[in-house]
């Protein structure tokens, strides 16, 4: 509502309203309320359109047609929509589009990229871009020759033929693809056709005193896409102290869609067209702000962790309404706030227009870029949609969240002519003077949308020297976060991958790792303020890592500084050392420009702190030196360029802590790329939208850690029946206060539906200690269960334990712990979290050796001459991490020279989540 007090012209019976770039509105006034006027009017803001849904990838053959759709929202809705093809516009009146375009009888040249621009009085918006492939009539809709990769084979499995631990078992990669078409043209294909296994083969690799069979793809084809689910995770907490947002409400857009636990954990299954989560958590408690995040999440499905920061509200202080306050904006020790609000006499007002007179609790919290700490408490992504359609950044000033209510607090109220002035000594680049703008955010798009300009002033503020300000008005209404920013256009791509290892394997790359990274202010001598950040931005690696924007600049290498850093599960990444001295080889960039960047990890010069980030210049790559054309900088015109590049362009790097676990999968699947699923009936895991992982905790009497395989075959399934699942080997941890015992949660294929879902498999389970080792015990209720679940399996060999696995999802007090997720390594986490504790709704870092124990095991000391499974692989010359994908750090057993006294799992960076 916006409040015109006033009276009419005389003889005249309505009133036209215009305010900035707020609608007009035309009032008409009856003859007796023409004077003392307190006129109402809903004005709706001439808001830019919002893309809601993008043309999505299609394939199609020569002569075939194709629909391609893009949709948009906006105040007032758009009311023209535009193709382009390869960035070229397509003619409206030759292919009679509007926000469908399509195309018939096709041919290759119609191949490439189209998106569309939505526009209205408001602005424009434009759609990401959709791929068309147009192959012949008789093509190959998909390259029939797999690609190369590698699986890591057990530590008794050494190939003299490689010379190495791994095996090439190929990979087909998921893109779209031509197939069945139905009659009609639709804006969404009714089957999904992506690229995958059409053939595989069993090999049989010769292992020590053992032979080990593996399916190896030998042939790719067309065939329906691998179904998954999106889902991000997360926990929000306070950036001060950490406390948990608990029973917070969860908005995607205007509609409820979860809500924060007791520790401020949440999870959220995302629609599969979603193109740009936006989320906004909102305390009930009204102790935190409001917080709107733009999270990146798996696109193939999956789920991704995210640490969400919340900025505690300042305490509310009491205003006069009928005089003029001042309020600071800055949180800086011994220096100057950046801004002030200036709110003059009589300027509150309800909801409803009237007029608010009497004592106002206001609270103003103030979000200080030159605290680098609160960079991470950012709202929203700080991207802004200019009058084309196209996104850019902002670099901040300042963030600010304004709380008004009346003396009780129960009633809302806004604020007019409320003025900001901005010390302009605060600013350290010139050019920012003239750019610099107000915003406020849209919460349900994530969007900053431009509130008004600033004007330079000089005055005498609080009785001090003249001084120069950036004065800018506002109205304080329906949307209470500002922004005091600048669009800035300096801008590139940072290439940077995860790896399961320091190794850097192109095979062993995480994908669903968050990279994230802050902008900090040019160096000084380049006119700007080294202290403060200027902006923060987040992307989830894929399958060929992640491109994440940053400022940067051609002139000066030393102009902006980036500080990269990962996180997986909240748990922080290692970045590769700067210390004593740059190994272009290991970081992953070569020489000149790796000086040239200036790369320093965090403990570069104090061993003492974190591992887990690092700062580079961003020095723009220039054209006219070809060593700095290959990555890791890339302009932002080539993010495409960025995207595609192979695994030995130029790349920074991260990897995670090794820990003593082995997986091995006879159908081979990576768990961070849920399209690499195979419908196999010796797949580990038989659904591809419901994962299932089983554990069974393995109790060791005895002076050493024991290190522990579980073998899984089909064991009632007449197409499995004998064959090999995989293997899992683990490490015991010792406990704590009993020097001559030890633990382990030990994975083990759960029984259940094979992928047809036509009958069930008991798998036959076979636990094996390593080393001189005695069956003591059987958790008595575990052995009642396989007793009254027939048929049991025999267990003449006192050295080991084999079992079919139940088919029902025990729990602690049979020694079995089963979880249920559509991610596997939240699955995983989990059900460990749980096996560590011996509860089943429980989670614990600290390894609880005698609590909810299945199988118990004595076990003698080993000589010298035998080796851990572990060691003998890195002692035959083959560094070997051996790491559960998915694990949190809660998890992880650390080797000999990292473990604590306490037999408490070292931790690095964050917390793991707790469920």
């Amino acid at each position: 509502m916006f409040r015109i007090p006033g009276v009419c012209p005389d003889g005249k019976n309505t009133l036209k309203i215009k305010k900035a770039k707020y609608a007009t509105a035309t009032v008409t006034v009856p003859e007796s309320n023409r004077r003392n006027l307190a006129i109402q009017v809903q004005l709706q803001r001439s808001g830019k359109p919002y893309i809601f849904r993008s043309p999505e990838d299609k394939a199609r053959r020569v002569g075939q047609s194709v629909s391609l759709c893009c949709d948009a929202l906006g105040s007032p809705a758009p009311d023209r929509y535009l193709w382009y093809h390869n960035g070229s516009l397509l003619d409206p009146s030759l292919y009679k589009y509007k926000n469908n375009l399509i195309l018939k009888n096709l041919n290759r040249d119609q191949s490439g990229e189209y998106f569309c621009k939505a526009s209205s009085a408001g602005g424009s918006a434009k759609s990401q871009s959709a791929k068309l492939t147009v192959i012949g009539r008789q093509e190959a809709p998909c390259n029939s020759q797999p690609q190369s990769h590698l699986i890591r084979l057990p530590h008794d499995c050494f190939q003299k033929a490689t010379n190495s631990f791994y095996y090439d078992v190929g990979k087909c990669p998921a893109k779209t693809c031509t197939g069945k078409l139905d009659k009609g043209l639709r804006c969404k294909d009714n089957v999904a056709y992506c690229c995958g296994v059409s053939k595989m083969e069993t090999r049989d690799i010769s292992c020590n005193g053992y032979t080990l069979p593996t399916k190896v793809i030998i042939e790719c084809g067309c065939k329906k896409c691998t179904e998954t689910k999106i889902t991000v995770r997360g926990r929000a907490t306070a950036a001060d102290n950490g406390e948990p947002l608990r029973f917070g409400h969860i908005y995607m857009g205007n509609k409820k869609v979860s809500m924060t636990g007791y520790k401020g954990t949440f999870s959220i299954q995302i629609p599969a067209d979603t193109e740009r989560l936006v989320l906004t958590f909102v305390d009930r408690l009204q102790k935190f702000v409001n917080t709107t995040k733009v999270l990146p999440f798996k696109e193939n499905g999956g789920a991704v962790f995210h640490e969400i920061k919340l900025l505690r509200k300042k305490a509310p202080v009491t205003l006069e309404s009928t005089e003029t306050n001042v309020i600071s904006l800055g949180e800086m020790e011994n220096d100057d706030p950046i801004a002030e609000l200036e709110i003059p006499a009589d300027a509150f007002y309800r909801k409803n227009g009237e007029a608010y007179r009497g004592k106002v609790k206001a609270s103003v919290t103030f979000l200080d870029p030159r605290n680098i700490s609160t960079a991470a408490v950012t709202q929203s992504d700080l991207n802004f949609v200019d009058e084309e359609g196209d996104v850019f950044p902002l670099r901040t000033y300042g963030m600010f969240s304004v709380d008004f209510t009346d003396e009780q607090g129960t009633e809302s109220l806004n604020a007019e002519d409320v003025k900001v002035h901005l010390d302009a000594a605060q600013v350290k680049m010139p050019e920012h003077l003239q750019e610099m703008k107000l915003w406020s955010l849209n919460p349900e798009t994530g969007l900053w949308e431009e509130e008004g300009d600033f004007n330079l002033e000089k005055s005498r503020r609080h009785k001090r020297e003249e001084r120069t300000f950036l004065v800018g008005n506002m109205e304080i209404k329906e949307r209470r976060l500002f922004n005091l920013d600048v669009p800035e256009n300096r801008r590139c791509y940072v290439k940077v991958r995860a790896y399961r290892s320091e190794r850097f394997l192109q095979s062993e790359q995480i994908q669903g790792v968050v990279i994230s990274v802050i902008n900090t202010e040019p160096e000084p001598g380049f006119s700007s303020n080294p202290r403060a950040w200027g902006r923060f931005d987040s992307v989830v690696t894929g399958p060929n890592g992640a491109c994440v924007p940053a400022f940067c600049d051609d002139q000066n290498p030393e102009a902006y500084t980036a500080y990269i850093l990962a996180s997986m599960g909240g748990e922080e990444l290692e970045a590769v050392s700067s210390a004593p001295k740059l190994n272009p080889n290991a970081i992953g960039v070569p020489q000149p420009y790796l000086n040239k960047l200036n790369y320093r990890r965090t403990d570069h010069e104090d061993s003492s702190t974190k591992k887990t980030a690092f700062s580079i210049n961003m020095a723009k790559p220039s054209p006219n030196s070809p060593e700095e054309n290959n990555g890791p900088i890339y302009a932002y015109e080539n993010l495409r360029e960025c995207e595609e590049a192979p695994h030995n362009a130029a790349h920074f790097r991260f990897y995670r802590i090794e820990g003593d676990r082995y997986d091995y999968n006879t159908v081979p699947f990576s768990e961070d790329d849920l399209m690499s699923w195979t419908d196999d009936y010796l797949a580990w895991w038989p659904k591809p939208m419901e994962f299932r992982a089983c554990y069974i905790k393995v109790k060791i009497n005895g002076p050493q850690e024991v290190n522990i395989r579980s073998r899984n075959m089909g064991g009632t399934h007449p197409r499995t029946i004998g064959k090999l699942y995989g293997i899992r080997d683990v490490r015991s941890i010792r406990d704590s206060e009993q020097p001559d015992v030890s633990a382990a949660c030990l994975e083990f294929k759960c029984s259940g539906m094979l992928f047809d879902q036509d009958r069930v498999d008991r798998t036959l389970v076979k636990v094996v200690p390593q080393g001189s080792c005695r069956r003591e015990s059987v958790n008595s209720m575990l052995h009642e269960y396989l007793v009254n679940h027939l048929p049991m399996a025999t267990n003449n060999d006192s050295s080991e334990y084999t079992m079919l696995a139940p088919l029902d999802p025990l729990g602690h007090n049979y020694g079995i712990y089963t979880v249920t997720d559509q991610d596997p390594r939240i699955a995983k986490e989990i059900a460990l979290g749980r096996c560590f504790d011996g509860t089943s709704d429980g989670t614990s870092r600290t390894m609880k050796s005698n609590i909810g124990v299945g199988l118990t095991f004595t076990c003698s000391e080993r000589s010298a001459a035998e080796q851990s499974i572990f060691q003998a692989q890195r002692n035959s010359g083959q560094q070997t991490i051996l790491v559960l994908p998915g694990e949190s750090p809660a998890y992880r057993r650390q080797p000999a020279s990292r473990r604590t006294t306490q037999g408490r799992i070292p931790m690095r960076g964050q917390r793991s989540p707790s469920y």
